[in-house]
């Protein structure tokens, strides 16, 4: 009985809050996405009526996922760095560099994103509501 309290305490005094966690494995799995072309995991984590910006142009949900399985360029490798989560109850805002290697119809590129990403909890999952990403322009 003692040990039995013992775990049952452990359980209560280990901070429950996996959500960063939770919301940062969501992220990379966007990245991992992009190569593999997997509108499916798009079709997931994006709301119904998801916006995302790049720069000065907007698109929805179904531009988005578009883009993702028959856009021009492809992806060989994606990944992020320097994420940090902010939380508002059910609502969460990521920030951190998207960086994006591939070919498309101009030839190879590299690319660096700073991107916001804003999460909304609803039931058990978390869907993206917004995204902007900012191009970082490249050195010539």
């Amino acid at each position: 009985m003692t040990g039995v309290l013992a775990v049952v305490l452990l359980v209560i005094a280990v901070p429950q809050d996996t959500e960063p966690r939770v919301l940062l494995r969501l992220e990379d799995e966007w990245a991992l996405a992009l190569i593999h072309r997997d509108a499916a995991v798009f079709r997931r984590l994006l709301a119904d009526r998801f916006i995302y910006t790049e720069d000065d142009h907007t698109m929805s949900r179904d531009d988005v996922l578009h883009e993702i399985v028959a856009g021009a360029d492809t992806v060989k490798s994606a990944h992020n760095e320097d994420m940090h989560v902010h939380r508002f109850g059910a609502t969460a805002v990521v920030t951190g560099w998207l960086v994006v290697a591939g070919l498309g119809p101009g030839g190879p590129f590299d690319r660096r994103y700073r991107f916001t990403d804003t999460w909304v909890r609803r039931g058990a999952r978390w869907q993206i509501v917004a995204a902007h990403d900012y191009l970082v322009p490249a050195h010539r």
